[in-house]
């Protein structure tokens, strides 16, 4: 996947970093005159949006300086995913013939059928569990940071270079946002990760949930959500993931006019997988799954 640089600054994008970022300092700087249920949402809204910076950064954008654009994101809100390996995975996502392939999706959510046969017992009740939108949010965060970190350190001590790199980056990415949470703002850590950080994780992963499905046709597996404006800010408008996977370099806030302008088409073309907003995905996925874990035809699948 190669990335375009825009050579204009996208002011929108820059405003909307500064923003989030200020709007989560002040909700930790003010932590213990504000009652949680003021900072999980507005926290958390931040956090997740953060996350979506980060995916705006990597495809090119604020600016046409790439290190410029990597430090206006550089602190983590979330002590999550180093950036440089999120930025490394994502692009390979966006190899679009391997969409949902368990083998060759970093995204991908679903098992092999050989290697889901040899999941048993209380592995088994979470992965099913994290398979309903309830699960996801509740526990998914907790999942998601034990396979991907296990990877990492496996693929660590196997000498990956460029593993180790972004983990190195990382740890001062997570100490300057612990720095001023703890040492600046006295907020405990553990009600930080708690009301906003897992939370914000919590956030981030709705998008995810119904991005892509198994399909015989990778341009039926890509999802269009025609979601509310505070979805669409939270994701950065890649509800519309099919005009996303189209035209992945095009700024968050040009998408809505690409969208309405190919709306038939994109529609057309991804044989009509849409949802009419995030509450017709939690009406129908909240407490039911998706999709079984195991992919479900493997004859779908271009052999590796």
């Amino acid at each position: 996947m190669v990335k375009e640089y825009s050579r204009e600054i996208e002011w929108p994008t820059v405003a909307l970093i500064a923003a989030t970022y200020a709007v989560l300092a002040l909700v930790v700087w003010f932590h213990a005159s504000l009652p949680w249920w003021i900072i999980l949402p507005v926290g958390a809204y931040c956090a997740a949006l953060h996350a979506s910076l980060q995916h705006e950064v990597l495809h090119g954008h604020p600016t046409g300086n790439r290190l410029l654009n990597e430090a206006m994101i550089f602190p983590t809100p979330t002590f999550w995913l180093p950036y440089l390996r999120y930025k490394q995975t994502h692009l390979q996502h966006h190899n679009d013939q391997h969409l949902t392939d368990p083998r060759l999706d970093p995204e991908s959510y679903y098992l092999l059928p050989d290697d889901w046969a040899h999941v048993t017992g209380v592995r088994r009740v979470l992965f099913e569990i994290n398979n309903t939108l309830a699960g996801r949010m509740l526990i998914g965060p907790a999942i998601s940071i034990i396979r991907f970190w296990s990877a990492e350190f496996r693929d660590m001590l196997a000498g990956n270079r460029k593993t180790i790199r972004a983990w190195a980056w990382f740890v001062p990415s997570c100490a300057i946002t612990l720095w001023y949470v703890v040492d600046v703002c006295g907020m405990p850590f553990w009600q930080y990760y708690m009301l906003i950080a897992y939370p914000g994780i919590s956030l981030a992963l709705v998008r995810s949930y119904c991005e892509h499905q198994a399909a015989e046709s990778v341009a039926h597996r890509t999802i269009i959500v025609e979601a509310s404006p505070f979805w669409s800010l939270l994701f950065l408008n890649n509800n519309l993931h099919v005009a996303h996977h189209t035209v992945p370099a095009l700024a968050w806030y040009k998408i809505p006019a690409f969208y309405r302008a190919e709306r038939e088409r994109l529609i057309a073309n991804n044989n009509g997988y849409t949802m009419n907003g995030y509450g017709e995905i939690f009406a129908r996925f909240f407490l039911k799954a998706k999709e079984p874990v195991p992919y479900p035809n493997m004859d779908w699948l271009k052999r590796p």
